[in-house]
């Protein structure tokens, strides 16, 4: 000690060693909470390969190999786990229970800073409150016309394939299906959001700049989540600086714009002026400007990028797995009285739109078959959504066993191991078989399978809301698009270019050929 009080350098070197047995004691304590937990080299003293793992954009099959080779819950970094146990991951998020979102995940996915919306929410009853709210809007019951939008813009999407596309023996014309579906998902959803459709389909084209500034918004995404940067990003500075403006001509800031006056429209009205849909039920239960501004952006993101992964993926294994590709046609041309078939035609022409019903398309076994499969073999969203552990800390049985998960812990989901357990959907769990759905005999794994399907939207108090709306968009899209049209794809060495932004796939370059049926 004397040493340090003699030398003049001696009090700062004093200092920086008692920094340094600080920083180093936390260190240690850190990677003893969770060393009952396996995972890569160093993960438990540094956030370097997690933090590598999502700036991969393939996140999923880096934490697919972690709980391959460590087991159903694995350490990627000092505080964070991923699980892909289907008991913990409902356990989670159940209505009663006591685990939260975390921080530096949810507060990374906000569009305005210190402005949350349903999904960033990290006050529980705040959350709860939201989802009150909302929940007529998304669920149809205070929008009649959810069904028909939806119809119109399938019906543009066909229309825009037979009039543009449609190849024949003498002409080949290539379509990048995966942004035609994305141009569905963005008139659907802007449609439903704003009363107002941005128009992609009719123009075959980005009008407004949104699908583009949404791809490099996800990518800013990803590194906010990845490198932590969200306290930086979400400071009113930086937003003012790097943030998207109203003022825009393009993209998010113009979007913003006109939703902002859509809404102080729709806010100006009486409750007798009020149209039935999304936005009058969010008025009706007590959202304010930005509440509403917020959540229809949100759903511009949440809604638009998850249901174009989910069409571009079913679409994707019917096209490679020729089998499959035939039955479904069959069944479709059966029940609309195609070729081979004499089914509900008449009922089907009879619709305005001639667009088949909600109702008529979740009858036909074979094609919600080819949809569970398509999003169980490849699911729509990966998202870490990590969960916080509650103080105290809780046992849960994973495997047959309990296991001890110290208070505070991050846990995220690994969806890629979850979704092709062979001990859940059997050996051929990594192959896409739609007959699984309606042939296993065994009632317990067909209930543990239907069970783990639904954890693709959530599961409990974070259940999406908006799965009625993809569901129902989904449907109709896969049997339109069958039944009007045979497919090809046009580069089946390289089907599509993927990328996974922190939990959300972006498809691009999915080239296809159409060309019309004969029977149409």
């Amino acid at each position: 000690m004397s040493f340090f009080l003699s030398d003049p350098y001696g009090l700062r070197w004093l200092f920086a060693l008692i920094v340094l047995l600080l920083y180093a004691g936390r260190k240690v304590r850190a990677y003893n909470r969770l060393r009952a937990f396996k995972g890569p080299p160093l993960c438990g003293w540094t956030e370097a390969w997690h933090a590598w793992a999502i700036l991969s954009f393939k996140s999923h099959l880096q934490y697919d190999a972690v709980c391959r080779k460590y087991g159903t819950i694995a350490r990627v970094g000092p505080n964070d786990l991923v699980t892909s146990s289907p008991e913990l991951l409902a356990h989670m998020s159940g209505i009663r229970s006591k685990y939260t979102r975390t921080e530096w995940y949810y507060r990374a996915c906000r569009h305005m800073p210190d402005k949350d919306h349903v999904f960033s929410e990290m006050d529980e009853q705040r959350h709860k409150r939201l989802r009150q709210q909302m929940g007529s809007g998304y669920s149809g019951r205070e929008n009649p016309g959810l069904e028909e939008s939806i119809d119109t813009h399938v019906s543009d999407l066909v229309h825009l394939i037979r009039s543009k596309y449609a190849s024949t023996e003498a002409a080949s014309r290539p379509m990048d299906l995966a942004q035609k579906i994305q141009y569905l998902a963005l008139d659907v959803i802007s449609d439903i959001s704003f009363g107002k459709a941005f128009g992609d389909l009719r123009a075959d084209d980005d009008v407004f700049g949104i699908a583009a500034s949404a791809d490099t918004g996800m990518v800013i995404f990803t590194y906010k989540i990845a490198l932590g940067l969200y306290r930086v990003l979400q400071s009113p500075l930086a937003a003012r600086l790097l943030g998207p403006r109203e003022t825009d001509a393009t993209g998010w800031g113009r979007m913003f714009a006109n939703g902002r006056a859509i809404v102080k429209a729709r806010l100006a009205l009486d409750a007798t002026q009020q149209r039935s849909d999304m936005i009058a039920s969010f008025i009706r239960h007590g959202l304010g400007e930005d509440e509403i501004l917020s959540e229809t952006t949100l759903q511009m993101i949440a809604g638009s990028d998850t249901t174009a992964a989910s069409l571009r993926a079913v679409m994707l294994y019917l096209l490679t797995h020729p089998r499959v590709y035939a039955k479904l046609q069959a069944e479709i041309d059966a029940f609309v009285g195609g070729p081979g078939g004499g089914g509900n035609g008449a009922a089907e022409a009879a619709r305005p739109s001639g667009v088949v019903s909600d109702a008529d398309a979740r009858k036909l076994p074979y094609l919600q078959a080819v949809i569970k499969e398509g999003m169980r073999v490849h699911p729509p969203v990966t998202n870490m959504d990590p969960k916080r552990v509650p103080d105290g800390g809780d046992t849960v049985v994973v495997d047959g066993r309990p296991v001890f998960l110290p208070g505070g812990t991050n846990i995220s989901c690994a969806a890629w191991p979850l979704h092709l357990d062979k001990g859940i959907f059997g050996e051929d769990a990594e192959l896409f078989r739609p007959e699984r759905w309606l042939l296993e005999t065994d009632e317990k794994r067909l209930t543990s399978m239907h069970r783990v399907h639904e954890l693709v939207f959530g599961y409990g108090k974070y259940q999406c809301l908006g799965r009625p709306i993809a569901m129902m968009e989904i449907g109709k899209t896969v049997f339109e698009l069958m039944r009007n049209f045979d497919w090809c794809l046009a580069k089946p060495d390289m089907p599509w270019k993927e990328s996974n932004h922190a939990g959300i796939f972006i498809q691009t370059d999915m080239w296809v050929v159409a060309s019309e049926r004969p029977s149409h």
